[in-house]
């Protein structure tokens, strides 16, 4: 539980989000209509789902918002971490259906072939809306309060650290529609919780899976009282990682993510190839001459990366 102080701290940051506002750019050079992204500090990157009107379903614009917005973060030398967020009373409903029934239920092509030939680019583009959050190589914390549906579990199975508050749930609807998951959940979710009974379990009824469940199953880390409580702590959580050697940092995600996919024997020889170069840097003394001094980590001035 976190002291009022925090909270009170939290909400004073909130208030000045407006005035941190960075990179809230698409490629095409205007706004985003379905994020909101802002800087609470300058090392942490806040993207927050932004149709609270409409539960934050994923629209059209959402699934092509998410890529230039997150590879923008990934070459943002400024940005150390990035933390996700809903706004308005859910994380997320899911997938918007009227709003992309036609690329689904009717794909362009003059025969099954080409139909098919034209659903499959459909789908690996709308798989690469959260597989980008994976490829970044910046630490992700995602702060999941309210329901958290469909495209809601493939978003945060991509995310590197998962907290939820209490009134929390996750469901796996697919099946409720017609459809088996097909960007993301039934690929990562088996590799976040351990258990296959239970992943299985989830994807075939389609039921909800509650706040104390997530956390008993691994899905989540940490359960929060409420939203207050969990932004106060994924900022505070944020800003530890982002006081850190991005070296480090990025190395860690790179590399665990690596291993997770391949043999023990093929991560550790990755590994070994990775720091043959990455223990090569300043950053390594800077740390440990700051625990040498007994000096907090965010006194030390690490360059950007």
């Amino acid at each position: 539980m976190l002291s009022s102080f925090v909270r009170t701290a939290f909400r004073k940051r909130a208030c000045l989000l407006g005035q941190n506002a960075v990179r809230a750019m698409s490629s095409s050079g205007g706004p985003f209509t379905s994020l909101v992204v802002s800087r609470p500090t300058e090392a942490i990157t806040h993207v927050e789902l932004n149709r609270p009107e409409k539960r934050n379903a994923m629209n059209r614009a959402f699934w092509s918002e998410m890529v230039d917005c997150f590879n923008q973060i990934a070459d943002d030398p400024e940005c150390r971490v990035v933390v996700v967020s809903g706004a308005g009373k859910i994380f997320t409903a899911g997938i918007d259906l009227m709003d992309m029934a036609s690329d689904v239920l009717q794909p362009e092509g003059d025969d099954t072939a080409r139909q098919s030939w034209n659903m499959r680019k459909i789908i690996t583009k709308y798989q690469e809306t959260f597989s980008v959050i994976e490829k970044c190589p910046k630490p992700v914390l995602v702060a999941v309060h309210g329901a958290c549906v469909g495209g809601g579990v493939d978003l945060i199975t991509a995310c590197d650290i998962r907290l939820c508050t209490q009134d929390a749930w996750f469901q796996i609807k697919e099946v409720d529609i017609g459809l088996a998951a097909d960007v993301g959940t039934l690929q990562r979710l088996p590799k976040v919780i351990g258990s296959r009974s239970l992943v299985n379990e989830l994807a075939l009824t389609a039921r909800k899976l509650y706040a104390d469940e997530a956390k008993s199953c691994g899905l989540v880390s940490r359960v929060f009282m409420d939203k207050e409580v969990m932004m106060a702590a994924a900022m505070e959580m944020a800003g530890e990682i982002a006081c850190r050697s991005p070296v480090a940092t990025q190395g860690t995600k790179i590399n665990l993510i690596y291993s997770r996919d391949h043999s023990v024997a093929e991560g550790l020889d990755y590994m070994a190839t990775w720091n043959m170069s990455m223990l090569q840097t300043q950053d390594v003394m800077k740390s440990a001459q700051a625990a040498m001094e007994k000096k907090s980590l965010k006194t030390v001035p690490f360059s950007k990366l």
